[in-house]
């Protein structure tokens, strides 16, 4: 079947997507969360606990649903950003960009000659997308860097001009200790509302789209603001609120009788 980005209909059209983050090294929970309706879901390689062969699986497992598959990276390495498109991953988030130099070595590694470096070998995405995988991993395939350091602030125009970048994905956590704040999903303080409007702001300038980080809570105002790559909910967190809740009320049941 040919390769089809379900969300470029959608982030084109300035909708919001709403995704789930992926961290537990599983193939059922992979596929249920597939299943629930998200626009995406990532595959965490990052901070989770997920390994080359595990994500593989979990790619698998997802290959049935309509949600649209991304994995993030351990790191701006060519070797494993390659190996995750070819085992079929639609979309590549990549940690720590902080330079042009840094963008333009991710968006290599995500595209074919003559528009980038990647190694043609699409193992298994070659068996999902047919002959023409060639031709439409560049078109389709989301190469997404994140930013979330001060450096990448400093080098944010440098950096959204690269050739090849779809968008970037803001992790707040780490922008946040950048700043000389604690790590937060959201803050209030001046240089962390500032840093997200100059994301903003550089994304629409450049044609790039806005992702973030976060939970149930920061999403609608993350909508708001103009982002529309916005995570919604992670596997751990939650299934931990949905036990700890069932667990609650059961506890309190039991003080009332």
């Amino acid at each position: 079947m040919p390769m089809k980005n379900r969300l470029r209909d959608k982030i084109d059209n300035d909708e919001a997507a709403l995704g789930a983050w992926l961290a537990l090294p599983d193939t059922h929970s992979a596929e249920l969360m597939s299943r629930l309706g998200f626009d995406w879901a990532t595959i965490d390689m990052q901070h989770g606990l997920v390994d080359y062969q595990r994500a593989t699986a979990m790619l698998q497992a997802m290959t049935a649903s309509d949600t649209t598959p991304i994995v993030r990276v351990p790191w701006n390495e060519p070797g494993i950003i390659g190996k995750m498109l070819d085992a079929g991953a639609h979309g590549i988030i990549i940690p720590m960009v902080n330079s042009r130099a840094e963008a333009e070595a991710a968006a290599s590694a995500c595209r074919y000659p003559p528009r980038g470096k990647r190694s043609f070998g699409p193992f298994r995405a070659g068996l999902l997308y047919g002959g023409n995988y060639l031709e439409e991993a560049n078109e389709q395939a989301y190469c997404i860097p994140m930013i979330e350091t001060r450096q990448a602030l400093d080098n944010l125009d440098d950096i959204l001009s690269v050739p090849g970048l779809d968008g970037v994905y803001v992790g707040p956590s780490d922008l946040s200790v950048s700043l000389g704040l604690r790590p937060a999903a959201d803050q209030e303080d001046e240089s962390f509302t500032d840093a997200i409007d100059r994301i903003l702001d550089g994304c629409r300038r450049h044609g790039l789209f806005a992702g973030v980080a976060g939970t149930v809570k920061e999403a609608p105002k993350r909508i708001r603001q103009g982002f529309r790559f916005v995570e919604v909910a992670r596997d751990s967190g939650s299934m931990a609120k949905a036990a700890l809740k069932d667990l609650r009320t059961v506890r309190a049941s039991m003080d009332d009788s």
